[in-house]
């Protein structure tokens, strides 16, 4: 069959649960996963001939695409920050609002000398996503990172090496923990204090969950994604405790925020005695990070 061809099939499979824009950006995507083209190959190459096994193998995926699974999950695979992922039904999918994250970390240290050492710490690192990006662009941190799925952790580890970067990898309950220089590590000792704290906890609400996509709902690991109503700011609370006790003197201090609970945040901040809070939005207008000062 000509791929030209399976593409009108494949539009007209996809069009009542997508839009015709992500549904052309699907395809485009994998024909460069399964055949290794890219959209001005197709273009130049439009009599594209697929196999029965390709066929079939396109046909697996679409199935896939129609229940609304996510295509990272089916690729096993995302980009983000410029390195390459692999994620699972155990981590959730990089979004390009944690990218702003990453590069708003990165801008923070560039006043700094490239021979400075200094210590990052990352809570509910998930794929490593994060401290991965930043190791690798900032290879003078000692970067250390948290989460309490060993699953996950199984998969930061993997994209750690893939990435050829070097963290410090630790599996426990961030809820559990009074100080974070006592953490058991299997390989080395974490620091006393760190230079920078940095989080993206679980902050949807389940009141909020009607507003959720069914791709994200019914693959993502809910427990990387939502908290109680009655207690929104629970993770936030904590990590801020902690950073209170293990940040070094005007240590920093980012999170990535519920867009809906961005007042509250500061003030919760503002209560524990952080300076210089600074609330920033998104590239889509919805207040997103914070970073504050010890």
């Amino acid at each position: 069959m000509l791929l030209k061809k399976y593409k009108t099939h494949f539009f007209d499979s996809l069009k009542n649960s997508q839009d015709e824009q992500e549904i052309e950006s699907f395809f485009f995507i994998l024909t460069e996963y399964l055949h290794n083209l890219k959209r001005v190959d197709l273009a130049l190459n439009p009599n594209f001939e697929l196999s029965d096994a390709e066929v079939e193998k396109w046909n697996i995926i679409l199935a896939d695409l129609q229940q609304e699974k996510p295509i990272q999950y089916i690729m096993g695979e995302t980009w983000f920050y410029g390195l390459r992922f692999e994620v699972n039904e155990n981590t959730l999918i990089p979004r390009p609002e944690t990218e702003e994250l990453i590069e708003w970390i990165i801008e923070s240290q560039k006043s700094k000398v490239k021979s400075q050492k200094f210590d990052i710490l990352d809570i509910g690192t998930g794929s490593g996503c994060i401290p991965i990006s930043l190791k690798a662009n900032l290879p003078q941190a000692n970067v250390s990172a948290i989460d309490v799925s060993e699953k996950a952790l199984e998969v930061a580890k993997r994209n750690a090496i893939s990435n050829k970067v070097e963290i410090n990898f630790i599996q426990t309950n961030i809820l559990e923990v009074e100080d974070l220089s006592q953490l058991p590590t299997p390989n080395s000792q974490l620091p006393t204090s760190f230079d920078i704290i940095v989080s993206n906890p679980p902050y949807v609400r389940n009141l909020e969950k009607e507003e959720i996509k069914k791709n994200v709902l019914e693959y993502e690991p809910h427990l990387a994604l939502f908290v109680e109503d009655t207690d929104a700011l629970l993770f936030y609370r904590k990590i801020a405790q902690l950073a209170l006790k293990n940040l070094t003197p005007n240590g920093l201090l980012f999170f990535e925020i519920n867009q809906y609970l961005g007042k509250e945040t500061v003030e919760l901040l503002q209560n524990l005695g952080f300076k210089n809070i600074e609330l920033k939005k998104d590239i889509y207008g919805n207040d997103r990070m914070i970073r504050c000062e010890k």
